[in-house]
């Protein structure tokens, strides 16, 4: 009986450091496989980092011309409506021109009838 006994403890024994050997390469394996994740998402934070930089320098090169544009063009309305008023101010001059040569005229011809 005691020698059956220490068979079956030898066998349990020999299962035990099988199941534990089992265990200790699964902890192994997943540890590594933890590992290559962890290496995997910090290369992926990393090139998702690095593409928003990219794309934000884009952005901004993009919006610093804009403003550049948008000052251009605010610039040549500010000159065109100057041109404008100015156009307006010669205008209204060639117009009073106009009105005291035919005023002018109208008593030259007064003049000449009588």
């Amino acid at each position: 009986q005691l020698h059956l006994t220490m068979s079956e403890k030898n066998e349990l024994t020999r299962s035990l450091e099988m199941v534990q050997n089992q265990l200790q390469e699964k902890e192994s394996e997943s540890k590594r496989e933890i590992s290559e994740y962890k290496d995997r998402l910090l290369q992926a934070e990393k090139e998702h980092q690095d593409a928003l930089t990219e794309a934000n320098q884009k952005n901004e090169v993009e919006i610093e011309a804009c403003h550049e544009k948008i000052s251009s063009l605010e610039h040549f309305i500010s000159s065109q409506k100057l041109e404008i008023e100015h156009l307006k101010s010669n205008k209204e001059q060639l117009n009073n021109s106009l009105k005291e040569a035919n005023q002018a005229l109208g008593e030259l011809l007064k003049t000449k009838v009588r």
